[in-house]
């Protein structure tokens, strides 16, 4: 079907159809409708179409741009299509060219393809045009070709090698003149007309279909055919083929082969997404792109072809005629033999003799390949051994050894009757130590896939007993060909250390190994995608997993319990400092481990590290938002406290008890000689309630006089709530701590070299703080106690208008008026201060760092709070930990120690930190 003037079916958006207005002799006039000149035209109807036939497109229609095809199996089902189409043209308001539209065909031309109900072909029209063709003569001639049979190349096998010739014809040709065809060409062409006659049908493949590839690689061009398999038969799906690049012709004829899967991946990328793909080949692929050896270009198209589903089979008999040009795979002068893993590697020999003596104890070992080569290997033990225990760590090494050069099939040759008897089940191993070198043995055994031990008599195995009397004195006599080590341990003490780390259950590293071993997948396609591009990375050596790294060659993968056991070890081991997760991490990875979860892992060891816990430095912000306290009127909210002690006084006074409104900041104090329980009651109604009334609430600290009797009674039988601030936060009754510090400033001002005469300044500098004016309120205390402003000495030495013009008759109700005001000068003293605690608490809660525990929260205590540990200059920043028993708010919370004792004192939030057990 086609769109009848399709691009002339979409509306202009209205501020957009001026842009394209035009002249003409009648006037001005733009489209209403999108015309086909305008450049993003094709885009914006393609879009169009997307959009309509969303839910038709792949599955019973295809669209391009104007173009529509219905697809159907049966005439029943053509009909239900027919009628779903028409609903959604009719829906968007699109109009169908009836002269263009055809209904009920079997085959059809579509985008220049003949669709058949069996297959594709290519267009008749094209193939007859080059087939008919005659032979270029000039260079026009040469690349219309070219541009012809480009349009073929889906169908033809090996186009780009069967067309270097006329490629060929083509290089250097600046100028007309310059073309020359040749009889290489015209060979070539006839080739190329004889195999266009013929193309194959192509197939289309069904959803989820595993698809089949066979690869090519010429001197100068690579190919690849894409296929299914249908009932046995084989038949195409698509044919891509590329000429070599001067560069890439130089390579090697296995990476030529390797680059004509990646370019097939590249140009039928949507097939391989889609597809399962089974790529079909004689040659170890699969093992070169994995090799930890491999070529950065093979590690880099490594990557690339792990994002695909593919998996590499063998070649087995053709089942189509289209794989004649793909028989062979590579060039003939570089033949590469198959790899026949059915038959076993000739035998390695291997002849082993321990030695022990009052001088030291050694070994030697000879390993003979299937060619006669030798390779002469000598120890000494740095430890005490017997000759069995000799004897055994000779053929242990020999066995790792012969492992490690990835020997199959071995066969070793001992002279101790012991050994070779254990080993081959004839003797029974009694003592303990005899029985962990035979499960040594053993194990080391079933890594080869055919192994046999013999006796051998002492004069067939001399030079390996020489090597092991001479190593077992001295390594000076030994020529510089063969090859010595020290060993310090014995071979049965490593298992000790290999079970402290021993992996039970599958881990991340399973599925990996799985897949580079065996070739198994998760059934989930996502997984299964997933774990095929990571194992591109990783490498299984001697049963080991590794992975490639950016630092070294390669990283040893480690399971969940290796992982804590080496973050342990690098963070609180013998050559550790507690570092951070960052410093961890790198050393790990510098020491050649590797796991996904490093990072992670490293934070939530060192979070939960109690050595790192206590010594972490105590942070300087602010962990709670600031609690302004507030009074509702004079004389109500009082702080009190003690300074001192003072340079002693006449009298013996030392300490001074400072009391202060919160309302109004008035100081009230007085000095006394000793700090009881009863002094700071005689003060409070001395100087508070005889002066001022009960108060309401008293906030004190934490001192015996306040909370223990007689004041505390004292306090209850008056209905006097007090309040006591969190152990070392003084923040609490900030109020009385900053008086405190602008009495001492004060007095210490006032003296001289009497220190003992602070007692006489105090009236002094108490009058002049309740004569300052304070700016959280704009007034002073006087004034908001009294209603007026206190007379001060310098307006008697030097009068002021208030003095000098002050009228004795009217003075008495001037003072009377000034306390019927008190009460609104209160009131604006309250708005002011409150207005200044909001700026101050916005100040402060932006440098907050908000912290909370809730109960059943462990939590350390500041040690140079709390005094309990040692608090020197190596001792611990925190103690503890402690269990949160109660939330009081404002930051106070109730504590219990690990014992179950509750902690008599409240705990303030900045005093604490979370701990993590």
């Amino acid at each position: 079907m086609d769109a009848y003037k399709g691009y002339h079916q979409i509306q202009m958006a209205e501020e957009d159809e001026e842009k394209t207005a035009f002249h003409t002799s009648q006037g001005v006039f733009c489209y209403t409708k999108m015309p086909f000149g305008l450049k993003n035209a094709g885009a914006t109807y393609q879009r169009l179409v997307d959009a309509a036939f969303e839910k038709q497109v792949g599955r019973n229609l295809e669209v391009y741009v104007d173009d529509l095809v219905i697809k159907s199996h049966t005439e029943e089902e053509i009909v239900r299509d027919i009628e779903e189409t028409f609903n959604t043209l009719r829906k968007i308001n699109m109009k169908l060219n009836p002269k263009k539209c055809t209904f009920g065909a079997t085959e059809g031309m579509f985008l220049g393809y003949l669709i058949e109900p069996d297959g594709i072909k290519a267009c008749p029209d094209k193939t007859d045009a080059v087939v008919q063709l005659p032979s270029p003569r000039t260079l026009k001639e040469a690349q219309s070709l070219n541009g012809k049979l480009a349009g073929l190349n889906r169908f033809l096998s090996k186009s780009a090698d069967k067309s270097l010739p006329l490629f060929k014809t083509l290089k250097k040709c600046v100028k007309k003149g310059d073309f020359r065809w040749t009889t290489e060409a015209e060979e070539a062409f006839m080739q190329l007309k004889q195999a266009i006659a013929s193309l194959p049908k192509l197939v289309a493949p069904q959803p989820g279909e595993e698809l089949i590839v066979y690869l090519s690689a010429t001197h100068g061009a690579i190919s690849a055919v894409l296929l299914t398999d249908r009932n046995s038969v084989q038949t195409p799906v698509y044919f891509v083929s590329k000429a070599l690049r001067k560069t890439e012709i130089n390579y090697t004829a296995m990476e030529k082969l390797v680059l004509a899967l990646v370019f097939a991946a590249k140009r039928l990328r949507r097939y391989f997404q889609a597809h399962p793909i089974a790529v079909i080949t004689d040659q170890p692929i699969k093992q070169v792109i994995s090799t930890p050896e491999a070529s950065g270009r093979l590690r880099k198209w490594s990557v690339l072809l792990g994002e695909y589903n593919i998996s590499y089979r063998p070649r087995t008999a053709n089942k189509g005629q289209i794989l004649a040009d793909f028989i062979v795979e590579k060039p003939e002068e570089e033949p590469v033999p198959p790899i026949n893993k059915g038959t076993l590697e000739q035998p390695w020999i291997l002849f082993t003799d321990g030695s022990s003596c009052t001088d030291g104890s050694g070994a030697g070992l000879i390993l003979t390949n299937p060619e006669g080569m030798e390779f002469t290997y000598a120890l000494r033990f740095e430890f005490t051994a017997t000759n069995n225990e000799a004897e055994y760590e000779a053929l242990l090494a020999g066995l790792r050894i012969a492992n490690r050069m990835g020997v199959r099939n071995l066969e070793a040759n001992v002279d101790s009757h012991l050994v070779a008897n254990h080993v081959l089940g004839e003797y029974i191993a009694k003592e303990e130590n005899m029985i962990q070198y035979l499960a040594k043995a053993k194990a080391l055994i079933q890594d080869f896939d055919r192994f046999t031990i013999k006796q051998v008599p002492r004069g067939e195995n001399k030079k390996a007993d020489a090597l092991s009397k001479i190593a077992s004195t001295s390594f000076a006599h030994l020529s510089k060909q063969v090859l010595v080590e020290m060993l310090k341990d014995k071979s049965i003490s490593e298992s000790e250390v290999a079970t402290v780390t021993e992996e039970v259950e599958p881990t991340w590293m399973t599925p990996i190994i799985e897949f580079i071993n065996e070739g198994n997948l998760p059934q989930d396609k996502n997984e299964a995608r997933r774990i095929r591009r990571l194992a591109q990375r990783f490498e299984v050596r001697d049963g080991i997993l590794y992975r490639r790294s950016f630092l070294q060659p390669w990283l040893r993968c480690v399971g969940p319990l290796q992982a804590n056991y080496v973050l342990r070890e690098i963070h609180e081991g013998s050559c550790s400092m507690h570092s951070g997760p960052r410093s961890v991490v790198a050393r790990a990875l510098r020491s050649g481990y590797y796991w996904p979860t490093m990072h992670h892992d490293a934070r939530e060891l060192i979070k939960k590290c109690h050595d790192c816990q206590i010594h972490r430095p105590i942070p300087r912000r602010p962990q709670h938002e600031l609690s302004p306290i507030t009074t509702p009127w004079p004389f109500y909210k009082w702080g009190i406290d003690i300074a001192g002690p003072f340079p002693a006084a006449a009298g013996g006074l030392k300490f001074l008890i400072v009391v202060v409104d919160y309302f109004t900041k008035w100081i009230e104090a007085k000095a006394v000689a000793t700090i009881t329980g009863n002094q700071v009651k005689r003060f409070v109604w001395d100087n508070i309630v005889c002066r001022f009334g009960l108060p309401g609430e008293i906030i004190s600290d934490n001192g015996k006089q306040f909370r223990d009797n007689p004041f505390k009674d004292w306090c209850e039988q008056l209905h006097i709530k007090q309040h006591f601030a969190s152990v070392t936060h003084p923040q609490t009754n900030g109020q009385v701590e900053r008086a405190n510090r602008s009495l001492g400033e004060g007095m210490k001002a006032r003296l001289d070299k009497h220190k003992g005469r602070w007692v006489d300044e105090l009236s002094h500098v108490l009058w002049a703080h309740r004569t300052t004016i304070k700016v959280s309120n704009g007034d002073t205390p006087f004034s908001l106690v009294y209603g007026t402003e206190a007379v001060i000495p310098a307006e008697i030495g030097m009068p002021t208008i208030r003095t000098a013009e002050i009228n004795v008759a009217t003075n008495d109700d001037d003072r009377r008026v000034d306390l019927d005001l008190l009460e609104e000068r209160r009131e604006r003293a309250a708005i002011r201060e409150e207005k200044s605690k909001s700026k101050m608490k916005g100040y402060y809660d932006a440098r907050v760092r908000h912290l909370s525990f809730r109960p059943g929260d462990f939590v350390y205590r500041q040690n140079d709070s709390s005094r309990v540990e040692d608090t020197g200059k190596l001792g611990p920043k925190w103690e503890g930990p402690y269990e949160v028993i109660e939330s009081l708010g404002k930051g106070a919370y109730k504590l219990r120690d690990t014992n179950g004792q509750e902690l008599q004192r409240t705990w303030n939030v900045g005093n604490l930190k979370r701990c993590y057990l």
